[in-house]
């Protein structure tokens, strides 16, 4: 779109990255649009490079700077927890018959808690694994190192120090097992349903009729963008979203009355997990839903609290399709905000 062009080639890539890319030009504007025939996550459906036309590059600039890779958290009890119970969940499902044994493509978001997670699949009882997502991860080169995973489709890396020399060392077997796309195919509406994704991302905190807030603390300060969630989640076969049930040392509940900020609605949201283990709430009417996530999900100190708010709303507002004490629900909220913790005093 640019009427000029200026081109960085920069020699701390591999250059071994060539080729890997499948860039799209099959999209049009509507109503001209045509199906985006990816049918597997192997699959290419174009070209390697970007277009350009040569009269709208004026300079090319000579760099040599590395990405800037941020080391991710060991992974600690909580996370260890949370991998674990996602991991039984879809164990069941497979027995159930909703899921085949090698599941279907993995979308992860970033962070602490999803590379555990990632890191919990390798050698499970899953293979081979896919991926169709939007960043890859540490997790993802070890599923792909170890062959659990065989071939992931992305349109960036999210990787630490270590991460980005393993893909540096390694790129000659990452090459043909890793796909980069432009953002509006990885993260197109139409082929992750089509693919039937299985999304797992992180939650800043739900409430207790799954409400996901993902992006901002106590509804006002941003912590980061809803990157590529809100694709996935409201096109996955099942959309999952992974907290601990608490933050600043049990200061905060991750589980709440009532979300301070929205991104992902309770129609979006399959499944609830934290430490303390899964609420499935596919199917489920919304004091079913609250009921699950109170019991499954909360932390045992908030627990108490969630349930007693939610009986007194069910007692106040008989019949109510989703009850909810207005002048309370952002009480605790307001209350951390107040006096450093949602703990009454």
């Amino acid at each position: 779109m640019a009427d000029r062009v200026i081109l960085e080639v920069n020699a701390w890539q591999p250059a071994a990255l060539e080729g890997m890319h499948d860039i799209y030009y099959g999209t049009a504007l509507p109503p001209f649009r045509k199906p985006i025939e990816i049918l597997h996550v192997s699959d290419r459906i174009g070209v390697p490079f970007l277009h350009c036309p040569p009269e709208k590059i004026v300079a090319v600039v000579e760099t040599n700077a590395p990405d800037r890779n941020s080391a991710f958290k060991p992974v600690d009890d909580t996370s260890q927890r949370i991998a674990e119970h996602l991991l039984e969940f879809l164990a069941n499902e497979v027995k159930a018959g909703r899921l085949p044994a090698s599941l279907l493509p993995l979308q992860s978001g970033v962070g602490n808690i999803a590379n555990a997670v990632l890191r919990g699949l390798d050698g499970g009882p899953f293979h081979p694994l896919t991926a169709y997502t939007e960043v890859i991860q540490d997790g993802m080169l070890a599923l792909l190192r170890s062959g659990t995973m065989s071939t992931v489709s992305a349109t960036a890396f999210s990787l630490s120090e270590e991460g980005a020399a393993d893909l540096h060392a390694n790129i000659a077997q990452y090459h043909e097992r890793i796909i980069l796309r432009p953002q509006e195919i990885s993260n197109h509406p139409e082929v992750i349903r089509r693919l039937g994704c299985l999304a797992m991302n992180g939650a800043i905190e739900a409430d207790i009729y799954g409400n996901v807030n993902s992006t901002h603390v106590m509804g006002s300060s941003i912590m980061n963008g809803i990157g590529g969630s809100g694709d996935f989640a409201r096109n996955a076969y099942i959309a999952m979203f992974l907290t601990p049930s608490t933050a600043k040392n049990g200061a905060i509940s991750s589980i709440v009355p009532m979300v301070s900020h929205v991104d992902h609605t309770e129609h979006d949201v399959h499944v609830v997990i934290t430490e303390w283990g899964v609420a499935d709430l596919r199917g489920l009417a919304p004091r079913r839903r609250a009921q699950r996530i109170i019991d499954n999900c909360a932390h045992p100190d908030y627990r108490p609290m969630l349930q007693d708010y939610f009986e007194r709303a069910s007692a106040t507002a008989p019949g109510k399709h989703t009850p909810h004490l207005i002048e309370e629900a952002l009480s605790w909220h307001a209350r951390y905000l107040r006096e450093g913790t949602m703990r009454p005093l």
